[in-house]
């Protein structure tokens, strides 16, 4: 067999073959003397920093120079070479000797051992899951609260005597001071916690080792910046990022050792191989899911279809028993906070309360009108990730210095109150107040006993927003307020999509659902000779379900199993699905 060697240069520099590494050949011998000098590519071939390029020593100038037009043909764009900056996890066991050895040595006693470590390490995770999601909520609800009431005290004080400008800048500067830390923890501290964190997840259990993406200080950067998030008014949700946080909580308490702590506490050392540590992510991504949405069932789907790619029996019961333990922690520790210990209401971070049955049961003919609203989600999705798209390349190529992407958030917080603060300011639409309370009601100009509609759905978090439209009774809304809240709010997701800050997607994708479901439910009234069975809210729920799933391509089935247990309505199953 003839000898082949090549030479490896771990650089874009210019090297020669001396410097290179020389793979050794097959029969041993690494022939390092033998080979003439071959000029390598020229480094100003990649754009892209340090990379690696391979000369096999076999090639002319001319073979070189076609190589290098056919390359720049085939490679258009920098963002097609970012992998090669990658590295693989190994999830194959290496069954050599050794291994075998060490296999063969562990009897039944220890075998049940390591199974039921494997069960008391999922249990862990879903309580710091639990707990974690708990934090985020509660800390999210005091600081927005106090945020919103203090604006709200500024406008009620000077709409009366005028100088309403002064309201506006200060909804502004606390929004913008908000975002402006957490943009600040993002881009200068971890920049891997930017965003929901799924897309790393997904690429982590698929075998792409990716720095720092289940490191503690990634998951401490990414709590306190979906706070901060969530806090300044930006178009995000809390829930994604709580399956990025439940997977660095497994990876974390699964390896019992911390590299940001730079401590070892001699502790589940058997399973620190990737292949177990992927397991247990699986599972901390599936508690994550759960402890959003409060669908355990979910999370192991979740994990199933968009995360995992090892599966068997054993693995789905762990993952299972992660997710019920952690939206039961949540449940129980939001049951004290909310000083009704012992009442179990609150099992995910959204909450949509229950829906009446009667009202909300459908009937066969209003299939093709659910059918008819899936394919406005898809379309809606599509647009939005085309547009995304197109502006995630503008971020790639403009503003990737630190400093520009914590202006961008903060720019992006500034326009969504003063586009938010005159469209409640020029609304019309007055509803009278009802028994049940209203967080943060804004009379305006509309006369006493009525407050602002458009407000009900800017000024206020977007879960709260969200669970209105659900179930405010029919007439709380007029089609031209959620028209116009439709149309701003998509292009305001759209943007705030992609910034350097943690935040997730589901959220601002389900109150963009509901609003133009719950059109579509009011339009289905109004019409003449309108039909009495189209209630708003049973419309904005399929409305949410089409949204988020166009916006995410989650399958129909895991998300319909999500809204069933989000909305508490089995009879909503199908129709969601489709």
């Amino acid at each position: 067999m003839a000898n082949v060697a090549k030479t490896v240069s771990w650089s874009g520099r210019e090297q020669t073959e001396d410097e290179g590494e020389i793979t050794p050949l097959l029969n041993g011998t690494s022939n390092a003397g033998d080979q003439p000098h071959r000029p390598c590519l020229s480094p100003n071939f990649f754009p892209i920093g340090r990379l690696r390029t391979v000369d096999l020593g076999e090639h002319n100038q001319e073979q070189e120079t076609e190589l290098t037009t056919t390359f720049t043909k085939e490679i258009p764009h920098n963002e097609n070479l970012l992998s090669l900056k990658y590295e693989s996890l190994d999830y194959d066991n290496s069954e050599n000797q050794l291994f075998m050895e060490e296999e063969r040595r562990i009897n039944h006693a220890t075998f049940r051992t390591v199974e039921v470590t494997r069960w008391v390490i999922c249990g862990m995770i879903g309580i710091f899951t639990g707990l974690i999601a708990c934090f985020i909520d509660i800390m999210v609800e005091n600081l927005a609260g106090l945020k919103y009431q203090v604006i709200k005290d500024n406008i009620d004080r000077f709409t009366e005597r005028g100088g309403l400008s002064f309201s506006l800048l200060l909804w502004v500067a606390l929004n913008s001071a908000f975002v402006m830390v957490g943009s600040l923890l993002v881009a200068y501290i971890e920049p891997v916690a930017a965003g929901s964190g799924i897309p790393q997840i997904k690429c982590f259990l698929n075998g792409v080792k990716i720095p720092h993406v289940v490191r503690l200080k990634t998951l401490v950067i990414k709590v306190f910046g979906v706070i901060l998030s969530v806090s300044g008014g930006l178009a995000v949700g809390k829930e994604g990022p709580m399956i990025h946080s439940g997977a660095v909580v497994a990876a974390g308490i699964s390896q019992g050792r911390s590299t940001s702590l730079k401590r070892d506490f001699k502790i589940f050392e058997y399973f620190r191989r990737d292949t177990e540590k992927r397991d247990f992510v699986s599972a901390g991504a599936a508690a994550g899911v759960s402890a959003a949405f409060g669908a355990p069932v979910g999370g192991v789907l979740f994990s199933l279809e968009e995360g995992a790619s090892f599966w068997n029996q054993l693995l789905t019961w762990r993952i299972f028993f992660a997710s019920m333990i952690s939206t039961f922690t949540l449940n129980f520790f939001l049951s004290i906070y909310n000083q009704k210990p012992g009442d179990l209401s609150n099992p995910g971070l959204i909450n949509f309360g229950r829906f009446d049955t009667d009202e909300n049961s459908y009937k066969y003919f209003e299939l093709p009108i659910f059918i008819l609203m899936g394919a406005i989600g898809g379309i809606l999705g599509a647009l939005f990730n085309a547009l995304n798209h197109c502006l995630t390349t503008f971020r790639i190529r403009y503003i990737h210095r630190r400093f520009l992407q914590v202006i961008e958030a903060m720019l992006v917080t500034g326009v969504t109150a003063t586009v938010a603060f005159v469209m409640i300011y020029y609304s019309t639409d007055c509803q009278p107040l009802r028994e049940e309370a209203i967080d943060y009601p804004l009379q305006l100009f509309c006369a006493d006993g009525q407050y602002n509609a458009m407000a009900s759905a800017f000024f206020t978090t977007p879960e709260k927003s969200v669970r209105r439209l659900f179930h405010d009774p029919p007439g709380s809304f007029n089609p031209q307020t959620l028209g116009l809240f439709t149309l701003v709010y998509f292009f305001l997701a759209c943007w705030t999509y992609g910034l350097t800050v943690s935040a997730g997607v589901f959220i601002p994708s389900l109150l963009l659902g509901a609003a133009w479901g719950r059109l579509v439910g009011i339009l289905l009234t109004v019409v003449p000779n309108g039909v009495s069975w189209a209630d708003p809210g049973k419309y904005a729920l399929m409305g949410a379900a089409a949204q988020l799933g166009k916006y995410i391509n989650m399958w129909a089935g895991k998300w319909s199993f999500c809204s069933l247990q989000i909305s508490h309505q089995p009879a909503g199953l199908f129709p969601a699905s489709r």
